[in-house]
């Protein structure tokens, strides 16, 4: 079976060396691109437009609305958006299934009651007047650096969301209004357009979307920026206006016009067509848009960023060495030449002029292209490389694998975690200033146990191979950090995986990489943390509500991903012999098709808490691993605890 496995990974992987799967998930990035292209009066070709309308049918709540992913709850949010982008298509008002989404999505006032960024989109469009957004302007760019809110401390999905959005907020951005636009006011609001409250609106948002409360600090930010806004000098408005030009002109430049996500990426190219119409920057965007695009069974979609080629292959890496590097070693030369290719050489230009953190030595989520390096993505690469070095493999010198710790060691926050592309930069106390509405941690860079897990365990592999390196201190700190963040039921909750199997797998591979015994305490409690979730059949099973609700929610039936991240946990807790992990990996085993794969499961990725996103390849790499190390330990012909091929630090070696 585990043969099989194998098989299955190695023949999916890609010319490249890479393995790219489907990354979809969030159901309002293919709205946002149609409404991109219909403000710059493009539309899609008929096939793509055929494929974007069978992928909206085919996830269409029973009751009328869309979620934020295929498993989430209706959302007027994304409800409005997918409305309209149908309309844009084509679509008749008539369509029963529009008709069912006017049925849901009036009761809730239309797009009165969207979380905020759907109401900002809208605007673009003439479908929601600027008086009831939530201010952005973009003044906001021009602000002493030094203040904590300042844009360049927010992270920095948010703060490449919010620069175009401010851009386009300050110009009162509005495409050419056209019949069917008239229709779609008619349609959208359960009251005459003309008679809206737009005040008002600023505030409301229906209960569907109100997933991250207003608190009385975005209350009155709003008020300040919304008097700021009846009062500002036209020449700073042009300067802002400008500024913001030349942070998103940094920011094309910095990713080859990929951009950070498709949110920035379309609303950018949206921008360009409005300040330099058919000018080159327009052009070099819609030349990446297709970057996005992903193919699935339902129809055609967006993905959550151009792809999660680098994260995925680092971990197929590590999979198959676990399950016998014999048999898989021309896969691996090829792999760990894409690993070398992707790692970023240079920083990105002007790197302080656009608040970027140093680069070099990094290795980004998806491609060396995209430009933003990841703490967990580089400490993944690195893992891969010295594993892959007693091979001889590995592809990677010592010399770019010690800028790659370097820059890890850059990035350590003051709390002794690692979080996403930056340290911290802005208090915790911003994130009071939310404005998404619909998702949770936007605004600050917080730590993760996910990447202080893989940083930790990166500099642990490095710190045996160079005995020298002066990684002792974040080592240290870093487990601090994760002793610190167990929860008192033992586990860890993460935030990018659903999600307690997830991040409890995490925090229990740093501890045991660092030489924590199976006797230790925290070890412990993780493992009756696992075996209390174990059901009846022996699987785990956790859904994308666990997240939202911020505990444990068994789904209606097993989930390979997730028993496989439980046995990975039990394994390095040296349960190898358990009854937990005997009935896990026997139902791991009897889950199995003949074809060596496992059925199709719900999301196993999430995001801010609220949006499912999908891994195609954890479904062939996990179940792999959990499996290899399952067989490994049968055999007795390698330790039943295997986190990394390299051993632990000396006892002792780790004393701050």
């Amino acid at each position: 079976m585990t043969r099989q496995a194998r098989e299955v990974l190695m023949r999916t992987q890609e010319a490249d060396g890479s393995w790219k799967g489907d990354y979809s998930g969030p159901l309002f990035l293919s709205p946002l691109y149609i409404i991109g292209l219909y403000a710059m009066e493009r539309a899609p070709d008929a096939p793509l437009a055929d494929g974007l309308l069978s992928y909206f049918r085919a996830h269409q709540n029973e009751d009328g609305g869309w979620g934020l992913s295929p498993e989430s709850p209706s959302m007027v949010f994304t409800t409005v958006l997918t409305y309209v982008a149908q309309r844009l298509l084509g679509v008749e008002a008539d369509d029963p299934d529009l008709v069912r989404a006017r049925a849901w999505l009036l009761p809730r006032g239309g797009p009165l009651g969207s979380g905020s960024w759907g109401k900002a989109i809208l605007a673009l469009l003439g479908l929601y007047e600027y008086e009831g957004l939530t201010p952005t302007p973009p003044e906001l760019w021009l602000l002493p650096k030094a203040l904590p809110f300042h844009p360049s401390r927010m992270w920095c999905h948010c703060r490449m969301v919010y620069l175009p959005m401010g851009w386009l907020y300050g110009r009162k951005a509005r495409v050419r209004q056209t019949p069917l636009l008239a229709e779609l006011k008619r349609e959208l609001y359960p009251e005459p357009y003309e008679h809206v409250d737009w005040k008002a609106a600023r505030q409301r948002v229906a209960d569907t979307d109100a997933y991250t409360p207003r608190s009385p600090w975005l209350r009155a930010a709003s008020r300040v920026l919304g008097l700021y806004e009846r009062l500002h000098s036209k020449r700073l408005r042009a300067r802002a206006l400008e500024e913001s030009l030349e942070q998103i002109r940094g920011e094309d430049v910095a990713t080859h016009f990929i951009c950070i996500a498709p949110i920035n990426k379309v609303l950018d190219t949206v921008v360009w067509h409005l300040a330099r119409p058919d000018g080159p920057e327009v052009r070099a965007h819609l030349e990446r848009l297709p970057d996005y695009l992903q193919r699935t069974p339902e129809g055609v979609t967006l993905n959550g960023y151009n792809s999660s080629q680098l994260w995925d292959t680092a971990f197929a890496i590590q999979a198959l060495v676990a399950s016998g590097a014999d048999h898989a070693r021309e896969t691996l030369a090829r792999a760990s030449r894409f690993v070398e290719s992707q790692q970023v050489r240079e920083d990105s230009p002007h790197h302080e002029r656009f608040y970027r953190h140093p680069s070099r030595g990094g290795w980004p989520f998806s491609t060396r292209e995209h430009g933003w390096p990841i703490s967990d993505c580089t400490a993944e690469a690195v893992k891969a490389c010295l594993l892959l070095e007693p091979l001889g493999l590995n592809r990677v010198p010592r010399e770019r694998l010690a800028q790659a710790v370097e820059l890890l060691l850059s990035l350590q926050n003051r709390d002794g975690g690692w979080a996403t592309y930056e340290p911290t930069r802005a208090p915790r106390w911003l994130e009071r200033v939310n404005a998404s509405d619909v998702f949770a941690n936007t605004m600050v860079d917080v730590s993760h146990v996910e990447c202080t897990s893989s940083c930790v365990q990166a500099l642990v592999a490095w710190k045996k191979a160079q005995p020298e390196a002066p990684v002792e201190q974040a080592i240290t700190r870093g487990l601090a950090y994760l002793r610190r963040t167990q929860r008192e039921d033992g586990s860890w909750e993460g935030a990018w995986g659903v999600c307690f199997s997830y991040g409890t797998w995490f925090g229990v591979t740093a501890l045991v990489a660092a030489g924590a015994p199976p006797a230790d305490p925290a070890l412990r409690r993780a493992v009756r943390f696992l075996e209390q979730h174990q059901r009846e059949d022996g699987s785990w099973s956790e859904t994308l509500q666990g997240c939202r609700e911020r505990r444990w929610v068994d789904g209606p039936t097993g989930h390979a991903v997730t028993t496989s991240w439980a046995l990975l946990a039990l394994f390095a807790c040296g349960e190898a012999d358990s009854g937990a992990t005997r009935r896990g990996v026997a139902w791991l085993r009897a889950r199995q098709g003949a074809d060596g794969r496992w059925p199709r499961e719900p999301l196993a990725g999430v995001y801010n808490r609220t949006g499912g996103i999908h891994y195609d390849t954890y479904l062939r790499t996990f179940p792999l691993w959990a499996l290899s190390l399952a067989e490994r330990t049968q055999r007795r012909a390698f330790p039943p605890i295997q986190v990394l091929t390299l051993p632990p630090l000396e006892a002792g070696a780790l004393t701050p």
